[in-house]
């Protein structure tokens, strides 16, 4: 699943960390979704959704196959 997690975190100019303690999630896990190696569950979605104030969908598409 691609996303815009990185460049949203990066115009806000939060760290890796900063965006983590707000999610209650650990740094690894932030790095983990900015690389797409994990996709988040569906409350950790709305809770990056909500941090950005924007939709799920505005920050997850499918990969292009």
């Amino acid at each position: 699943m691609d996303n815009d997690v990185a460049a949203r975190r990066s115009a806000r100019g939060w760290s890796q960390a900063e965006l983590a303690k707000a999610l209650g999630v650990s740094r690894q896990t932030v790095i983990s979704i900015e690389r797409g190696r994990f996709d988040p569950s569906l409350p950790l979605a709305f809770r990056l959704a909500g941090v950005f104030g924007c939709r799920i969908e505005d920050l997850f598409r499918p990969d292009q196959e």
